[in-house]
């Protein structure tokens, strides 16, 4: 998909430990500055359904600011049992880019500081590193304040 649209990013492979699928994890045994490792959570959204928040690894998403950016009066976070048949995807591999069907996605504004991020490419073990800009453009996404202070 990111080659078809003619989207620059890399693919970084490292180390799956099962009991630990955290991007927290994958910073660490990748030796990446966690604050480039982003992770991506899928919610359901009261008004508009499903959507997808991609924030920093080492945060927790605020799920106040995430139903009003996405417009949703509440959001919550869609049950581990159906990741796999909404996305196409599984936990500790769920990637924001070629999920089964395109959702709105919302991007944390922190990763604007930097020149590349890491996301998880589609299974575990393996991430993107392209720039936040590609992120969006291949996404749809919208940069927003997502997380707790």
């Amino acid at each position: 998909m990111l080659d078809r649209a003619g989207i620059a990013y890399q693919l970084v492979a490292y180390e799956v430990d099962e009991s630990n699928l955290s991007a927290l994890h994958a910073a660490e045994v990748s030796g990446e500055d966690v604050e480039l490792v982003f992770k991506t959570l899928v919610l359901r959204g009261d008004k508009t359904g499903y959507l997808v928040c991609v924030i920093p690894g080492a945060e927790e998403l605020d799920l106040k600011k995430a139903a009003k950016l996405s417009g949703n009066k509440k959001v919550a976070m869609l049950p581990m049992k159906e990741l796999l048949p909404v996305t196409g995807y599984v936990r500790g591999g769920c990637s924001p880019v070629g999920m089964k069907k395109a959702f709105p996605v919302f991007i944390h504004e922190a990763c604007l500081g930097h020149p590349f991020i890491y996301v998880s490419a589609g299974c575990r073990g393996l991430q993107l590193r392209l720039s936040p800009e590609a992120l969006a453009e291949a996404t749809g996404g919208v940069f927003g304040d997502l997380v707790s202070c």
